[in-house]
């Protein structure tokens, strides 16, 4: 992935800022979506290639987007941009983590196990082409990590090939090797990812490591 592009970032927490910073590391335009712009200061100014501005204005700015708030709010998130985002290429990073204690250290979800927050994205907002992505890692892992097994997977879903393939371009500049799972139906099993990655965080404080698919 060698051409810069405009990135567009729904949301302002540590994942938006953590993927806009490795965007910005690579060479591209990002305008962060916030509703407390005053909050990034800092953040912006230490990061010259990132800008501020509205979801909407994010949305708009963006050839390519990332929803980064969370999963309780994904949907109407998305909802209130859907106009600017239509026809784009949406990495979707959420997960459907309910505002709910975890159970012996196994987070609770408010989707059920026939469905998935991609599909309820995707459902809400046809005209937007999702991919999931980066919602299996702590954003402290997110851009190049570096691990003892080496480059680490990063499981993807979405219905429009084309999308999945600049996501990959994407993840392969961020250094993951890419697993796509298929379509958006395929949420179903990648968002319970989180549950397991958060687990030895959660029981042990453990938060250090990320999945690899070993292929034959």
């Amino acid at each position: 992935m060698n051409t810069s592009m405009k990135i567009g970032i729904i949301g302002s927490g540590t994942v938006a800022q953590t993927l806009a910073a490795g965007f910005s590391k690579h060479g591209h335009s990002v305008m962060l979506g916030t509703r407390e712009p005053a909050k990034l200061a800092e953040f912006v100014a230490a990061h010259p290639r990132v800008r501020v501005g509205s979801a909407a204005e994010a949305a708009a700015f963006a050839e390519l987007a990332v929803l980064a708030v969370k999963g309780t709010a994904a949907v109407e998130a998305t909802r209130l941009v859907a106009t600017q985002l239509a026809g784009k290429v949406v990495i979707d990073t959420t997960n459907p983590i309910a505002d709910a204690a975890p159970t012996h250290g196994v987070i609770s979800y408010f989707t059920g196990p026939n469905e998935s927050l991609l599909e309820r994205l995707q459902a809400a907002c046809p005209q937007v082409k999702f991919v999931k992505a980066f919602n299996s890692v702590g954003a402290a892992g997110m851009v190049n990590p570096v691990w003892a097994g080496g480059p680490p997977t990063m499981f993807i879903a979405g219905d429009d090939v084309a999308a999945k393939a600049v996501v990959t371009g994407v993840l392969t500049q961020f250094g993951w090797d890419t697993a796509d799972m298929g379509s958006s139906t395929s949420g179903r099993a990648i968002e319970p990812l989180c549950m397991l990655w958060c687990l030895p965080g959660i029981l042990n404080n453990q938060w250090s490591h990320a999945f690899k698919l070993l292929r034959a």
